[in-house]
């Protein structure tokens, strides 16, 4: 027993302490681009790792919103990304409640289709041609509608409704409730981890949308915020990557506006992680059990 719990004493340790080191690798990219954005220029011209500025300014973030295309660009992430996540859930419940149903005419073809959808795709040509012919070029549903529904999500959340006892909807019909008072009533409510979980993830892909934004929006009044980013890396890059521009300590201001950027792009969508924290793996992990 005493081998036994000394074996036991040392794999923790080991394993302790290389989950520690993994997380602070992964902790000090992010440490240092908030510390970048927030020290002076002089600071960061000094080159090394900087994990904590001497003095902090807002001179970077003062910068971005010195005009208000940053926030213009947050805006509108956050309005593609709330109802984009609505439709993505709307639509995803429509189509995984009928596939979860045994009962369903045609229910194998379709859910052969969804599969292939998940190795095949129409390609970028194709699907071009299709969102401008619906019209919707220039306008916020180009970056809604054509990811509506993602294979996979669509898949575990059939699995998910499948795990809800027949009997519950058997006695809702009894009184006199329809198939969408059921699914909205019973099955969504009873569904609240995985829905939950699938929000988080649609969200999450809606704020990064970036191929999607360059190809369909041509109105820069109408760029999200990745889109912004990008165009502020582009900026900066030039001055920073110039060796003469490099001798002013000014001349890294560029670099601390780009720290500061990707944090301003980062910090709206991380915020909202905590509160579905507690659905994430369980929603996950229920969904996933039965085939």
């Amino acid at each position: 027993m005493e081998d036994k719990s000394l074996s036991s004493r040392v794999f923790n340790a080991v394993n302790y302490s290389l989950l520690f080191i993994v997380s602070i690798a992964a902790v000090i990219p992010f440490v240092y681009i908030v510390a970048v954005s927030f020290a002076a220029p002089e600071e960061v011209s000094k080159g090394g790792l900087l994990l904590f500025p001497s003095e902090f300014t807002l001179s970077a973030y003062k910068y971005i919103f010195s005009t208000d295309t940053m926030a213009r660009s947050i805006v509108v992430s956050i309005y593609v990304a709330v109802f984009g996540t609505f439709i993505n859930l709307l639509f995803t419940s429509f189509m995984a409640y009928p596939l979860a149903r045994t009962t369903l005419r045609g229910r194998r073809p379709i859910l052969l289709m969804v599969l292939l959808t998940m190795l095949f795709s129409g390609g970028m040509i194709p699907t071009y041609f299709v969102v401008r012919s619906l019209g919707m070029i220039d306008t916020y549903w180009s970056l809604m509608i054509p990811t509506a529904i993602s294979a996979f999500n669509l898949i575990v959340l059939k699995n998910f409704f499948q795990q809800i006892p027949d009997g519950l909807e058997d006695s809702a019909k009894m009184d006199g409730c329809n198939d969408l008072g059921i699914l909205f009533r019973i099955v969504i409510p009873l569904s609240m981890p995985a829905m939950a979980t699938f929000g988080l993830f649609y969200a999450v892909g809606h704020w990064n949308t970036f191929f999607n934004a360059v190809m369909y929006i041509n109105d820069s009044e109408k760029w999200p915020v990745q889109i912004v980013l990008r165009q502020i890396v582009l900026m900066s890059q030039d001055r920073i990557g110039d060796s003469t521009a490099q001798q002013d300590p000014m001349d890294y201001l560029p670099q601390t506006v780009r720290m500061a950027s990707i944090v301003v792009a980062t910090f709206p969508i991380v915020m909202v992680y905590p509160f579905l924290q507690k659905h994430f793996a369980k929603g996950v992990l229920l969904g996933s059990v039965k085939g």
